[in-house]
């Protein structure tokens, strides 16, 4: 991004706490890779949750034992989980991170079937193979769709987002499905978690894993550092950007779905409000506005930008008739 006056240096500062947080959640609200993630997990560990929340009641009185089958049922669990690791190359070369996941939550719900049938140890034993293969064919994808989707700046953040839809969905899934059990009793509970889980898979088949694996999310440092003609305190702002852009008329509505995923990126890096706007007096006039808290939060701006934001935008320089979009940066004034 560049403006009248002399460069200035863009050492940039930490990000408090409370401001990090907020990054980490505006960045999981405007990227898609990492928000389709979390629908997926949620859909699914809500119903899984089942039959760890009951297991011990299945043990206790529908087999009529005790720890001791309890301990061995988590021991399979345990071991099954293990042994399906070693098939996951293979499951993904041959599915693909969706299908795997679907198989998943199929095996989870035939799991769930079996644990609300179950009247003999041998049952319960097999039910917690499949449980405990699908399991790790499930937890797997998602981890790996979580991660590829985050750059480095914000991926501890966007993990602990993603283990805490984990563990949110796990713990109001078993609280939930006690009360079921309470209710209609064991073997419903598990035949309504299990036909959940199955409904879950078409319900959030949309949203699609492991998206952002092909996108390089390493820093492309391709915005220069701002031209200013006075020093300006960091904290100092909010920060409004406007880049003006000239393009054909003809090629109006597809600059603006490419701008529009431009958009998305700078909402996503920083910017808590953004808008384009047309020229009425001169057709294929258009310019785009973003603003940003502080002068600070630009800067980091330009450190986030990744590779994959450089080809979107080139793709929206393409329309630009002439040479580069005319970018400006204005400042909040202050008498």
């Amino acid at each position: 991004m560049v403006a009248r006056g002399e460069r200035v240096e863009n050492a940039v500062a930490s990000e408090p706490f409370g401001q990090a947080v907020s990054s980490g959640l505006r960045y999981a609200r405007f990227s898609p890779p990492l928000l389709a993630t979390m629908l997926r997990a949620a859909g699914f560990f809500l119903f899984a949750s089942a039959y760890w929340a009951l297991l011990p009641l299945v043990a206790r009185e529908q087999i009529a034992s005790g720890p001791a089958l309890y301990g061995v049922l988590l021991g399979v669990i345990g071991a099954s989980a293990v042994g399906g690791a070693f098939f996951l190359p293979w499951l993904k070369r041959k599915l693909g991170p969706d299908r795997l996941m679907a198989v998943g939550a199929l095996g989870q719900a035939v799991a769930m079937v079996l644990y609300g049938l179950a009247r003999v140890p041998t049952t319960v034993i097999l039910a917690s193979v499949m449980a405990g293969a699908s399991w790790i064919w499930v937890v797997a994808t998602l981890t790996v769709s979580a991660q590829v989707a985050l750059p480095d700046w914000v991926r501890a953040r966007g993990l602990a987002l993603y283990a805490m839809v984990f563990f949110g969905s796990l713990a109001i899934g078993s609280a939930m499905w006690g009360e079921v059990a309470a209710f209609v009793g064991l073997p419903t509970a598990h035949f309504l978690a299990a036909l959940g889980a199955a409904l879950a898979i078409p319900l959030t088949w949309r949203w699609k894993l492991q998206t952002g694996a092909g996108a390089d999310l390493t820093p492309s440092m391709h915005w220069p550092a701002p031209l200013t003609a006075q020093d300006i305190e960091q904290d100092r702002g909010p920060v409004l950007v406007t880049v003006e852009y000239r393009i054909s008329p003809q090629d109006r509505e597809a600059f603006l779905l490419a701008l529009e995923k431009v958009g998305s990126e700078r909402r996503r890096d920083g910017a808590y409000r953004w808008g384009v706007y047309e020229d009425t007096a001169e057709q294929g006039r258009f310019v785009e506005t973003f603003v940003v808290a502080s002068w600070i939060e630009h800067l980091r701006q330009h450190e986030r930008v990744t590779n994959a934001d450089r080809l979107q935008e080139e793709v929206v320089r393409r329309f630009h008739l002439a040479g580069e979009p005319k970018v400006t940066h204005f400042i909040a004034a202050e008498p």
